[in-house]
């Protein structure tokens, strides 16, 4: 890592807000560490329960930046979920992190309807768990209820698009309802859900407790895919941007320090603190080291890249992956007026801001804004599907199942 020399700067506070799961590591490691301080920076760091209160509490400014999933600034900018002041992503703050988790009794359910399915894992559990819906409407039963954490999240998209991929419609064939993630691995314990999507380290506290079953992660359905950034006002980065570019940076260097594995026990204990994560270390250690009990009678995980913090180019904020996001609330209905998906995604995301900081720090960041994914380019992309940036509309309309009265040829219109 590139040895930092002390800031002589006096120290400026930046409040920041973070919701307890792994991936609020780089603020806690910026601040534990003092990346924050060499910077001349001083981290601020308020816990909070849920995604909403993240979104509220940066909006009307009590806090200066959050750690946010990625949709949550473009549905900012675009005025969704109560928000009123736009806001932008000037870094990712990590990739990948989420998995699918479902109760015993549902997993015993799949694994009667399909267990080569689930032993499979990934995107082929899907199989398994559209042919247990598809049981329970023939037998009158109740549909199955999943939680996720905020409609604007990669989580939803993610076990939308994981629904989506065997056949089963998310908006009619199941329920999907909103949890806080340190909610739900007790929602799941209590029966109130039958599974859900979060990120780490709840789905590991459920498959601890003996309650739930990992049966797909992130990086199986798409490997090195976005998941949380750094969420700031534009209208705080245009007052502040020397102070954004040093925050940048301090966040940067945590995130090295992060994917160090030598780190990686000392990151445990750290983030265990309650006013942090506030679970056990070695269940976070888990993840951590991509050394990952699915629970069940399933072999264990093991996958290096479970969660990336700076690896793989995981603080620059991809336009292409906004625009994938933007696809997604178009898919699924949560935007209905059209616009032009390129421009949006070019005021949110802003890997300009990204390379800016990063100048001069040794740091290599990508040469283009946007990539394609999937078979083109020799990825995985939810079981074969490809992603062209460029052709967001085209990607759309290749898609069975979305929300009805979505008008494509008007989106078509705006995006030539």
């Amino acid at each position: 890592m590139h040895e930092l020399k002390p800031n002589r700067k006096s120290e400026r506070e930046v409040r920041a807000g973070f919701i307890p799961l792994l991936d609020c590591a780089p603020l806690v490691i910026a601040r534990e560490r003092g990346f924050d301080r060499r910077f001349g920076v001083s981290l601020s760091l308020h816990r909070e329960a849920s995604w909403a209160n993240i979104r509220d509490k940066l909006d009307i400014g009590v806090f200066d930046c959050a750690h946010m999933l990625a949709p949550m600034p473009i549905a900012a900018t675009l005025g969704l979920g109560r928000a009123t002041e736009p806001v932008i992503a000037p870094m990712s703050l990590s990739l990948n992190g989420n998995a699918i988790t479902v109760s015993q009794p549902l997993y015993a359910e799949m694994r009667n309807a399909d267990a080569p399915a689930v032993r499979e894992g990934g995107m082929a559990a899907a199989r398994a768990i559209a042919e247990v819906v598809r049981r329970r409407a023939a037998a009158g039963r109740e549909p199955l209820t999943l939680g996720m954490v905020y409609p604007f999240s990669c989580h939803n998209y993610d076990l939308r698009a994981w629904l989506a991929s065997a056949g089963v419609d998310p908006d009619n064939d199941v329920n999907l309802i909103v949890v806080p993630p340190p909610l739900l691995a007790e929602s799941l314990k209590a029966g109130r859900v039958d599974g859900f999507c979060v990120g780490q380290p709840w789905n590991s506290v459920s498959v601890a407790e003996g309650h739930g079953v990992i049966v797909a992660t992130k990086n199986e359905l798409w490997p090195m895919s976005p998941e949380k950034v750094l969420g700031v006002r534009e209208t705080w980065a245009g007052r502040e941007p020397e102070l954004l570019s040093d925050l940048i940076r301090a966040l940067t260097f945590a995130g090295q320090w992060l994917d160090e594995p030598a780190n990686r026990q000392e990151a445990a204990s750290i983030l265990a603190q309650p006013h942090y994560v506030g679970v056990p270390a070695e269940t976070l250690l888990r993840p951590l080291t991509g050394n990952l009990p699915r629970g069940g009678d399933e072999a264990d995980l093991v996958d290096p890249d479970a969660v990336v913090f700076h690896r793989h180019a995981a603080n620059f904020p991809w336009r292409s992956h906004a625009v994938w996001i933007i696809t997604q609330m178009i898919r699924w209905g949560q935007v209905r007026e059209p616009f032009d998906i390129l421009a949006l995604a070019e005021r949110v995301y802003r890997p300009d801001l990204y390379r800016a900081a990063a100048a001069g720090l040794e740091i290599e960041t990508p040469e283009h804004d946007y990539k394609s994914e999937g078979a083109a380019a020799g990825a995985l992309f939810f079981g074969g599907a490809t992603f062209d940036p460029r052709a967001a509309v085209g990607y759309l309309e290749t898609l069975p199942i979305r929300a009805a009265g979505t008008d494509l040829k008007a989106f078509a219109a705006h995006n030539p």
